[in-house]
């Protein structure tokens, strides 16, 4: 059974071990317990800064201290990061093209019990549509550590998606390698492709294995930059698998399955089936009966996969 880890905790725990190599400032809006800062402000207090519950004026002074050429990580939940601050991040952060990387935590429906207000499930659709954006949705613990030190080292902005809900490790091997905008696949095969992002990877490897029990050959890719977003590794799959199923805990509507439908639209039309959540908000309550309600289960990307092959010419 693999060991099961927030993306949040990994988040944390990256700042405080990477601040003894590289040189940036962390700023928070009162959550640093609940984001994880709070490891990093209790080892370098001097260079963490609370902003307090205002968080688009924490973009603003991310942004100004990105202009002395410093790195910057603001951080918050992502309703507030992605959306109360959007305008800021937008002007402030996106159109100078400025170092801030922001680390927006608790995305998804698995905030569970924090409700509809704090579920984000639009968070890819608004970063993306920013110019010059980077969006990062790492799948567990060892890719957001990574994904931390990648930020760390590109130039731009970044928007970084981690989950309050601790996921499987999955990339705990030896050989494995971040690199921002390549996707990873995961597992080879030649009947479909499921394409997933975030917590969903791990349940696509779970969906593969039922379907590998019924013959299907199942390729499984792992998109954890949603942009710039790797069109090579996309295109490679419509064209030898024929057939895509994307899985996402976001909003069906401007997340990894439109990301992708836009790629095979342009490059290699094959059906694309979007597993995510169907243009509605979220509910409270304990995770894994949301994840039952809004259809992200293992169980539930079989069935998509089984659509997906149906409409295989």
């Amino acid at each position: 059974m693999a060991e099961k880890i927030a993306t949040r905790e990994a988040y944390g725990n990256a700042l405080a071990e990477l601040a003894e190599k590289y040189d940036f400032v962390v700023l928070d809006a009162d959550l640093a317990a609940a984001t994880k800062t709070g490891v990093f402000k209790k080892k370098y207090p001097e260079r963490f800064f609370d902003c307090g519950i205002a968080e688009g004026n924490m973009m603003s002074v991310a942004a100004g201290i990105a202009t002395t050429g410093k790195v910057v990580f603001a951080s918050s939940f992502a309703m507030f990061a992605a959306g109360r601050a959007y305008e800021q991040v937008r002007n402030s952060i996106g159109y100078p093209h400025l170092n801030v990387k922001i680390g927006a935590t608790h995305a998804g429906i698995t905030v569970g019990e924090d409700g509809a207000t704090h579920q984000c499930i639009e968070d890819f659709a608004l970063m993306r549509a920013i110019p010059g954006m980077t969006v990062i949705n790492p799948a567990d613990a060892v890719e957001a550590k990574a994904a931390v030190e990648a930020a760390i080292n590109f130039v731009g902005p970044v928007y970084m998606r981690f989950g309050r809900y601790a996921v499987p490790v999955l990339n705990d091997n030896a050989d494995y390698k971040f690199e921002i905008g390549k996707g990873i696949q995961m597992k080879d095969g030649s009947d479909v492709t499921i394409i997933a992002t975030g917590m969903m990877v791990g349940m696509a490897l779970e969906a593969a294995q039922t379907l590998e029990a019924k013959g299907i050959s199942v390729r499984v890719v792992n998109i954890h930059t949603l942009k710039p977003i790797d069109k090579d590794i996309i295109l490679k799959a419509a064209k030898e698998t024929g057939a895509i199923v994307t899985a996402e805990e976001h909003s069906i509507i401007g997340g990894l399955g439109s990301a992708v439908a836009e790629v095979v639209g342009e490059g290699c039309p094959v059906p694309v089936v979007r597993l995510g959540v169907n243009d509605e908000f979220g509910h409270s309550g304990k995770v894994p009966p949301l994840l039952e309600m809004y259809g992200l289960t293992p169980a539930n990307i079989v069935s998509k996969v089984e659509e997906a092959l149906k409409l295989k010419k």
